[in-house]
């Protein structure tokens, strides 16, 4: 594996790090929550920077279903990134304050809620859809294929999600996300790492959700490729 392949890994999994403490908001301290962002925005430029080949070709060749699909999601993911960096820089009360940015805010309230919970799904599948990348190169290192290690991840891949789907549902994402409610619940006498492994097993559905998408896709595009040989 190259070590610019290693990098892309690295970026991904703080990335993915970032994301979840993000989810915390002020549950560990508003500056604690502002200096993540700020870390989330250098790692999504450097997420970008490492993948420009992939945005230099976005108007060349041909777009398979796939590609449409993946193409969709990496703009949706920069509006939604877009939104949580203009409306987080207009809330700042530590990291941004410099700017001397005033009012605004009750919008930027709204914004950065709705950003935050479509970031959170949308980049989870986003993930997903290179899932496979990911498994290859783990592959790479481990050498020796197991039937058994695959069942395992298989089963433990369903039970997380599974979880995920309550935690979903359970702390009614799908209300702030559609901003039926938009002011965030939060119990602060719940323990954090409970906080945190719900918010992880709802990354793990959605990726499990951009996997099997992505997998129905390219089993429809052979099938499609058979008829027309």
């Amino acid at each position: 594996m190259s070590k610019k392949a290693i990098f892309k890994i690295l970026v991904d999994l703080l990335m993915t790090v970032a994301l979840l403490f993000l989810m915390t908001y002020n549950m560990l301290g508003d500056a604690f929550h502002e200096w993540v962002g700020a870390g989330m925005l250098v790692l999504f430029l450097l997420h970008h920077i490492l993948n420009f080949k992939w945005s230099r070709a976005i108007f060349r060749g041909k777009y398979t279903a796939y590609r449409i699909l993946q193409t969709m999601l990496v703009f949706a993911i920069l509006l939604t990134m877009l939104g949580s960096l203009v409306s987080g820089i207009i809330l700042s009360r530590h990291v941004f304050t410099f700017l001397g940015i005033d009012g605004g805010r009750s919008f930027a309230r709204t914004l950065h809620l709705v950003c935050a919970y479509w970031n959170l799904v949308l980049l989870s599948v986003h993930l997903g859809l290179h899932w496979n990348s990911m498994m290859a190169m783990a592959n790479k290192v481990s050498r020796k294929p197991s039937a058994i290690r695959t069942w395992v991840l298989r089963i433990l891949a369903f039970v997380v999600a599974g979880y995920g789907a309550f935690a979903f549902l359970n702390r009614d994402i799908g209300s702030y996300m559609t901003l039926q409610t938009q002011f965030v619940f939060f119990d602060y006498e719940e323990p954090l790492l409970l906080f945190l492994v719900d918010y992880l097993a709802m990354m793990g559905l959605f990726i499990c959700v951009g996997y099997y998408l992505t997998s129905a896709i390219r089993e429809f595009g052979k099938k499609q490729a058979r008829k027309m040989t």
